[in-house]
Protein backbone atom coordinates (compact mmCIF):
# COMPACT_ATOMS: atom_id res chain seq x y z
CA UNK A 1 0.00 0.00 0.00
CA UNK A 2 2.91 2.35 0.78
CA UNK A 3 6.39 2.08 -0.68
CA UNK A 4 9.12 4.65 -0.10
CA UNK A 5 12.56 4.66 -1.65
CA UNK A 6 15.32 7.03 -0.46
CA UNK A 7 12.85 9.73 0.58
CA UNK A 8 14.75 12.90 1.44
CA UNK A 9 13.64 16.39 2.47
CA UNK A 10 15.68 19.61 2.34
CA UNK A 11 14.54 23.11 3.29
CA UNK A 12 16.24 26.38 2.42
CA UNK A 13 16.93 28.75 5.32
CA UNK A 14 18.74 32.06 5.62
CA UNK A 15 21.78 30.06 6.74
CA UNK A 16 21.68 27.68 3.77
CA UNK A 17 20.18 24.28 3.02
CA UNK A 18 19.02 22.18 5.95
CA UNK A 19 18.43 18.44 5.58
CA UNK A 20 15.29 17.46 7.51
CA UNK A 21 15.09 13.84 6.37
CA UNK A 22 17.95 11.58 5.31
CA UNK A 23 17.19 8.83 2.76
CA UNK A 24 14.33 6.72 4.14
CA UNK A 25 13.04 3.48 2.60
CA UNK A 26 10.31 1.14 3.87
CA UNK A 27 7.08 -0.56 2.81
CA UNK A 28 3.66 -0.87 4.44
CA UNK A 29 1.21 -3.65 3.54
CA UNK A 30 -2.49 -3.02 3.00
CA UNK A 31 -4.38 -3.10 6.31
CA UNK A 32 -1.23 -2.79 8.46
CA UNK A 33 -1.04 -0.39 11.40
CA UNK A 34 2.25 1.49 11.78
CA UNK A 35 3.46 3.79 14.56
CA UNK A 36 6.19 6.32 13.72
CA UNK A 37 7.90 7.26 16.98
CA UNK A 38 10.90 9.31 18.06
CA UNK A 39 11.90 12.45 19.94
CA UNK A 40 10.60 15.89 19.01
CA UNK A 41 12.45 17.19 15.97
CA UNK A 42 13.29 13.70 14.67
CA UNK A 43 11.34 14.28 11.45
CA UNK A 44 8.23 12.21 12.23
CA UNK A 45 5.63 14.79 11.22
CA UNK A 46 7.65 15.82 8.16
CA UNK A 47 7.69 12.21 6.99
CA UNK A 48 3.95 11.85 7.65
CA UNK A 49 3.20 14.99 5.63
CA UNK A 50 5.23 13.63 2.70
CA UNK A 51 3.53 10.23 2.85
CA UNK A 52 0.11 11.92 2.84
CA UNK A 53 1.00 14.19 -0.07
CA UNK A 54 0.68 17.36 2.03
CA UNK A 55 4.24 18.25 1.02
CA UNK A 56 6.57 17.12 -1.75
CA UNK A 57 9.81 15.17 -1.47
CA UNK A 58 13.15 16.77 -2.31
CA UNK A 59 14.50 13.44 -3.55
CA UNK A 60 13.28 9.84 -3.63
CA UNK A 61 10.02 8.10 -4.42
CA UNK A 62 6.70 7.52 -2.65
CA UNK A 63 4.13 5.10 -4.06
CA UNK A 64 0.67 5.01 -2.47
CA UNK A 65 -1.37 2.08 -3.79
CA UNK A 66 1.07 2.07 -6.75
CA UNK A 67 0.39 5.75 -7.54
CA UNK A 68 3.66 7.78 -7.84
CA UNK A 69 3.05 10.61 -5.36
CA UNK A 70 6.56 12.00 -5.96
CA UNK A 71 5.76 12.85 -9.62
CA UNK A 72 2.47 14.65 -8.90
CA UNK A 73 1.99 18.40 -8.69
CA UNK A 74 0.20 20.03 -5.76
CA UNK A 75 -3.23 19.99 -7.44
CA UNK A 76 -2.87 16.37 -8.58
CA UNK A 77 -1.84 15.32 -5.05
CA UNK A 78 -4.90 17.10 -3.62
CA UNK A 79 -7.24 15.20 -5.95
CA UNK A 80 -5.50 11.92 -5.10
CA UNK A 81 -5.75 12.64 -1.33
CA UNK A 82 -9.45 13.37 -1.63
CA UNK A 83 -10.09 9.94 -3.12
CA UNK A 84 -7.62 7.77 -1.23
CA UNK A 85 -6.30 9.38 1.96
CA UNK A 86 -7.66 10.44 5.34
CA UNK A 87 -5.70 12.71 7.70
CA UNK A 88 -6.27 13.39 11.40
CA UNK A 89 -4.52 16.41 12.93
CA UNK A 90 -3.52 16.79 16.58
CA UNK A 91 -5.30 20.15 16.69
CA UNK A 92 -8.53 18.69 15.19
CA UNK A 93 -8.70 21.32 12.37
CA UNK A 94 -12.50 21.45 12.39
CA UNK A 95 -14.30 24.31 10.61
CA UNK A 96 -15.65 26.38 13.50
CA UNK A 97 -18.62 27.77 11.57
CA UNK A 98 -19.90 24.28 10.69
CA UNK A 99 -21.72 21.80 12.92
CA UNK A 100 -20.23 18.38 13.67
CA UNK A 101 -22.48 16.90 10.98
CA UNK A 102 -21.43 19.50 8.41
CA UNK A 103 -17.74 19.01 9.24
CA UNK A 104 -18.05 15.27 8.65
CA UNK A 105 -20.02 15.81 5.42
CA UNK A 106 -17.40 18.15 3.96
CA UNK A 107 -14.98 15.61 2.37
CA UNK A 108 -17.91 13.63 0.92
CA UNK A 109 -19.36 16.79 -0.61
CA UNK A 110 -15.99 17.80 -2.07
CA UNK A 111 -15.70 14.30 -3.57
CA UNK A 112 -19.26 14.64 -4.97
CA UNK A 113 -20.38 11.50 -3.16
CA UNK A 114 -24.15 10.92 -3.08
CA UNK A 115 -26.06 10.86 0.22
CA UNK A 116 -23.33 12.78 2.09
CA UNK A 117 -25.68 13.73 4.95
CA UNK A 118 -26.87 10.16 5.55
CA UNK A 119 -23.28 8.87 5.36
CA UNK A 120 -22.14 11.51 7.87
CA UNK A 121 -24.91 10.62 10.31
CA UNK A 122 -24.04 6.92 10.11
CA UNK A 123 -20.38 7.52 10.86
CA UNK A 124 -21.23 9.94 13.69
CA UNK A 125 -23.28 7.08 15.14
CA UNK A 126 -20.22 4.82 14.72
CA UNK A 127 -18.13 7.22 16.82
CA UNK A 128 -20.90 7.70 19.40
CA UNK A 129 -21.73 11.31 18.54
CA UNK A 130 -25.06 11.20 16.70
CA UNK A 131 -26.58 13.16 19.59
CA UNK A 132 -24.02 15.95 19.04
CA UNK A 133 -24.50 16.20 15.26
CA UNK A 134 -25.90 19.74 15.34
CA UNK A 135 -23.41 21.17 17.84
CA UNK A 136 -20.58 23.44 16.76
CA UNK A 137 -16.92 22.60 17.60
CA UNK A 138 -16.79 25.16 20.43
CA UNK A 139 -19.69 23.32 22.07
CA UNK A 140 -17.79 20.00 22.07
CA UNK A 141 -15.08 18.69 24.39
CA UNK A 142 -11.59 17.95 23.06
CA UNK A 143 -12.34 14.23 22.94
CA UNK A 144 -15.59 14.85 21.05
CA UNK A 145 -13.86 17.15 18.57
CA UNK A 146 -11.22 14.49 17.88
CA UNK A 147 -13.93 11.89 17.30
CA UNK A 148 -15.61 14.26 14.83
CA UNK A 149 -12.21 14.64 13.11
CA UNK A 150 -11.89 10.83 12.92
CA UNK A 151 -15.41 10.55 11.47
CA UNK A 152 -14.52 13.21 8.88
CA UNK A 153 -11.35 11.32 7.94
CA UNK A 154 -13.22 8.04 7.50
CA UNK A 155 -16.31 9.24 5.60
CA UNK A 156 -14.74 8.68 2.17
CA UNK A 157 -13.56 5.20 3.28
CA UNK A 158 -9.90 6.04 2.56
CA UNK A 159 -7.45 3.28 1.72
CA UNK A 160 -4.89 4.91 4.02
CA UNK A 161 -5.41 6.94 7.20
CA UNK A 162 -2.62 9.16 8.51
CA UNK A 163 -2.84 10.58 12.04
CA UNK A 164 -0.45 13.10 13.59
CA UNK A 165 -0.48 12.75 17.41
CA UNK A 166 -4.21 11.86 17.46
CA UNK A 167 -4.25 11.62 21.27
CA UNK A 168 -1.78 14.44 21.92
CA UNK A 169 -4.36 16.95 23.18
CA UNK A 170 -6.55 14.49 25.09
CA UNK A 171 -6.81 13.28 28.67
CA UNK A 172 -6.34 9.58 29.49
CA UNK A 173 -10.04 8.67 29.26
CA UNK A 174 -10.55 10.32 25.87
CA UNK A 175 -7.23 8.94 24.61
CA UNK A 176 -8.51 5.43 25.30
CA UNK A 177 -11.75 6.15 23.42
CA UNK A 178 -9.90 7.54 20.40
CA UNK A 179 -7.42 4.63 20.37
CA UNK A 180 -10.24 2.08 20.48
CA UNK A 181 -12.09 3.90 17.71
CA UNK A 182 -9.07 4.13 15.39
CA UNK A 183 -8.30 0.42 15.62
CA UNK A 184 -11.97 -0.59 15.41
CA UNK A 185 -12.33 1.34 12.15
CA UNK A 186 -8.95 -0.02 10.98
CA UNK A 187 -10.19 -3.59 11.53
CA UNK A 188 -13.68 -3.14 10.15
CA UNK A 189 -12.79 -1.06 7.08
CA UNK A 190 -9.39 -2.67 6.37
CA UNK A 191 -7.84 0.79 6.25
CA UNK A 192 -4.05 1.03 6.41
CA UNK A 193 -3.20 3.10 9.50
CA UNK A 194 -0.06 5.23 9.91
CA UNK A 195 0.32 7.14 13.19
CA UNK A 196 2.85 9.61 14.50
CA UNK A 197 2.72 9.45 18.28
CA UNK A 198 4.53 10.03 21.58
CA UNK A 199 1.93 7.78 23.23
CA UNK A 200 3.58 4.43 23.99
CA UNK A 201 0.23 2.73 24.62
CA UNK A 202 -1.02 3.79 21.19
CA UNK A 203 2.26 2.73 19.55
CA UNK A 204 2.08 -0.73 21.14
CA UNK A 205 -1.35 -1.34 19.63
CA UNK A 206 0.21 -1.12 16.15
CA UNK A 207 1.61 -4.01 14.08
CA UNK A 208 4.95 -2.25 13.55
CA UNK A 209 6.99 0.61 14.94
CA UNK A 210 9.25 2.83 12.87
CA UNK A 211 11.70 4.63 15.14
CA UNK A 212 13.22 7.89 13.92
CA UNK A 213 16.17 9.91 15.18
CA UNK A 214 17.67 13.09 13.68
CA UNK A 215 15.85 12.64 10.37
CA UNK A 216 16.79 8.99 9.94
CA UNK A 217 14.85 5.76 10.24
CA UNK A 218 16.89 3.92 12.87
CA UNK A 219 14.65 0.91 13.52
CA UNK A 220 11.78 -0.90 11.82
CA UNK A 221 10.37 -3.49 14.19
CA UNK A 222 7.40 -5.83 14.03
CA UNK A 223 5.68 -6.19 17.39
CA UNK A 224 2.85 -8.24 18.86
CA UNK A 225 0.12 -5.63 19.23
CA UNK A 226 -1.35 -5.29 22.70
CA UNK A 227 -5.15 -5.67 22.81
CA UNK A 228 -7.28 -2.56 22.33
CA UNK A 229 -10.19 -2.21 24.73
CA UNK A 230 -13.49 -1.35 23.09
CA UNK A 231 -14.72 2.23 23.51
CA UNK A 232 -17.85 2.70 25.61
Amino acid sequence: MIKTSNVTKFVTTSEGTLQILRPISFEVKAGESIAIIGASGSGKSTLLGLLAGLDEVSEGEILLDDAPLHTMGEEERAVFRGKNVGFIFQSFMLVQSLTALENVMLPAEIANLPNAKAMAMRILEDVGLAHRAHHFPNQLSGGEQQRVAIARAFITTPKILFADEPTGNLDAKNSEKVEALLFKLNREKGTTLVLVTHDNTLAHHCDRQLIMSAGELTEDSTVTPSPVHEAH
